[in-house]
């Protein structure tokens, strides 16, 4: 065969480095695999920063597929994302923000590119990466970040103007995304899933902690991103509800977190007697996101801030308890299953401040009684 010859099959398992099936020569019997195998519309999706803004972000792979049936999804996100997109069906390759990465990426001609990051490094990137259509942000010549589509001059707006986002705005994230990418919204839901070792552990854990299914079992996200400490309740607030909910017999505690959070969690378990920590499980904080997601599926009721932990507890589809002080509750999906409690009249609330001028009221004006009287009320 000559170069002049050489037809490059449009198959997303040819790499032209090794044959896709051993002993098969595609390029002289023909692809094996089509056309279920066929590339499409080649889309590469940016979502780089917040860990909950990445999982926030991945309904639109169901409104993608809905859209483009046949279609090659490529998703770049930090290392620290990666393993939340892991065994995810709709992504093709994953790409981690590294220099190797950019560089492949680059060298695709891509039919679409959605960036969902209003930051200077993922707009400059999105400016470099060939496609024939951009949709979401993008750098304009003097280094400013501008919308690359008139659909996502809403969620652009929402970021300048304290105004709408604070007070005007209805819309979920969720939704908002869905918008800035001209794709339907049709409320789906997040995509996570479990492999099979990580199913058969979550299994046996539930052994060794004698799980029982008729008792509901309730789950404190302790912690929040380091990034805004103020999303989290103080460790007071937990042991005064812990406390409360342990008069209700029918009631397990789970104490959920990351790694920042070992402590933290350590201090509530160790506030409680022998006996009523034969009723508190304080699952391990040192073993990773995966892990982390493993734990989180067992509670049936996950209460959290605004965090990473809400939107794992939201992609898991846990009945969730939220509280909001700092962040923008509107922006939050929970698919009706579960509340939100906030500050209605507080004007100083939502603010996105890293520190708080007026003494955190927002976190000390949460309504514990409503947490506690919600759980009471839940039914399987």
């Amino acid at each position: 065969m000559k170069l002049k010859d050489l037809k490059v099959p449009k198959c997303k398992n040819f790499s032209g480095y090794k044959p896709c099936k051993p002993y098969y020569n595609c390029l002289e019997n023909g692809c094996k695999d089509e056309p279920e195998s066929d590339m499409g519309v080649k889309i590469l999706i940016i979502s780089l920063d917040a860990l909950g803004n990445v999982l926030d972000n991945t309904p639109i792979l169901h409104a993608i597929k809905r859209k483009y049936p046949v279609s090659t999804i490529h998703w770049m996100t930090m290392p620290n994302a990666e393993k939340i997109l892991y065994y995810n069906q709709y992504i093709d390759k994953l790409f981690l923000w590294d220099d190797e990465s950019r560089m492949i990426a680059r060298n695709i001609e891509y039919d679409i590119v959605m960036n969902a990051d209003k930051s200077l490094y993922a707009c400059a990137f999105t400016n470099e990466v060939k496609s024939k259509k951009k949709l979401g942000f993008v750098l304009n010549e003097d280094g400013k970040i501008v919308p690359a589509n008139e659909s996502a001059m809403y969620s652009y707006i929402l970021g300048i103007d304290d105004q709408k986002k604070f007070r005007e705005n209805r819309k979920t994230g969720v939704e908002i995304i869905h918008d800035v990418f001209e794709l339907k919204y049709d409320r789906d839901r997040y995509v996570f899933n479990f492999s099979d070792e990580e199913k058969d552990f979550i299994s046996k854990y539930k052994s060794s902690i004698n799980f029982d299914d008729k008792k509901v079992y309730v789950g404190f996200n302790t912690g929040c991103s380091e990034l805004f400490p103020n999303k989290k309740m103080t460790i007071e607030q937990h042991i005064k509800l812990i406390k409360e909910m342990l008069k209700n017999e029918n009631l397990v505690i789970m104490l959920l977190g990351g790694r920042e959070d070992t402590e933290r969690n350590k201090e509530i378990f160790d506030a409680f007697g022998k006996e009523e920590q034969k009723r508190i499980i304080n699952t391990p904080s040192m073993e990773g996101i995966r892990r982390g997601a493993c734990y989180m599926s067992i509670p049936d009721i996950v209460i959290s801030g605004d965090s990473f932990g809400m939107h794992l507890a939201i992609a898991l589809q846990k009945y969730i308890i939220s509280w909001y002080g700092l962040s923008c509750w509107e922006e939050i999906e929970l698919y009706d299953y579960g509340i939100k409690i906030f500050q209605k009249d507080l004007e100083c609330s939502p603010c996105w401040k890293r520190v708080c001028p007026y003494d955190l009221e927002c976190i000390k004006m949460i309504d514990l009684d409503l947490i506690v009287s919600t759980v009471n009320k839940f039914k399987k």
